[in-house]
């Protein structure tokens, strides 16, 4: 069995891209984040065309997150319990859609996109670290009440969570840039304290998932790795293989992110 991850910056704007990444990938799993579209705009023939169920999460144009399963897709779950509410200036708060779970294949999948930061003072880091230690709180007692369950935490962290993990730590603390900071890797690391493993970083040592638009980032390979699944013990141990689809963040209409794979013994 195989799941991934992939922020895909726009699912309407990639949809050829997205289904010939799955034809050619043979994923049975995919979490999807930023679709960037409402549930009655999305665009569910592509999955279905392809023999995968879907679910998808999604308000306005902004965020949004989906689960794409051949391997069943049940107890569909919007949002975690608690998870913060977030409006500009405390005004209008809702509940983004950044979080969306389904169990596939006996395996509990969560599509997450964390939010950013945006400034180490914004108001967006306040919520940020909250929204994080929600779902913490929310994953410890999913492993309390079954310490055998299997659980994947996929998705965008938008956090890298040790300094090998951007092009230049330097520039990063210089010039006080989010991702690095010490309350979001401590944020990360409370998810592996745990018991939860960053099982794609074995196979994957050097490698990156994201890389900026601007200033030629990817053809200098100037990237961060900010894209995960967190699996839990009973999960991490069918884990075999791991990579990371760098060729899929090359060409025309390519989405910053690439895809995050992890393949499962049966």
């Amino acid at each position: 069995m195989k799941i991934a991850t992939w922020n895909v910056n726009s699912l309407r704007a990639r949809a050829d891209r997205v289904e010939d990444w799955l034809r050619r990938s043979d994923v049975d799993v995919l979490a999807i984040q930023e679709t960037k579209c409402k549930d009655e705009n999305f665009p569910w023939e592509l999955f279905e065309n392809n023999d995968y169920e879907v679910a998808h999460f999604g308000v306005n144009q902004w965020n949004g997150v989906a689960i794409a399963s051949r391997v069943g897709l049940d107890d569909v779950q919007r949002t975690f319990p608690g998870q913060p509410e977030f409006g500009k200036g405390g005004k209008n708060p809702i509940q983004e859609p950044r979080a969306i779970a389904a169990t596939c294949g006996g395996v509990r999948i969560w599509s997450l996109y964390v939010p950013n930061g945006r400034a180490l003072d914004d108001e967006h880091m306040g919520y940020k670290l909250n929204w994080l230690d929600i779902l913490k709180q929310d994953a410890h007692g999913w492993l309390q009440e079954n310490p055998d369950t299997q659980i994947a935490l996929m998705g965008d962290w938008n956090i890298a969570p040790k300094d090998e993990d951007v092009w230049d730590i330097d520039f990063f603390v210089e010039n006080q840039m989010t991702h690095v900071s010490a309350p979001e890797r401590a944020a990360f690391s409370a998810f592996e304290e745990l018991g939860f493993s960053d099982v794609v970083r074995p196979h994957t040592e050097g490698q990156y998932t994201y890389w900026d638009y601007t200033q030629l980032r990817f053809p200098k390979n100037e990237g961060m790795r900010i894209d995960f699944a967190l699996t839990s013990p009973a999960l991490t141990a069918r884990v075999t293989g791991a990579s990371i689809d760098r060729e899929e963040r090359k060409g025309k209409g390519a989405s910053d992110h690439t895809p995050v794979i992890v393949e499962l013994a049966d």
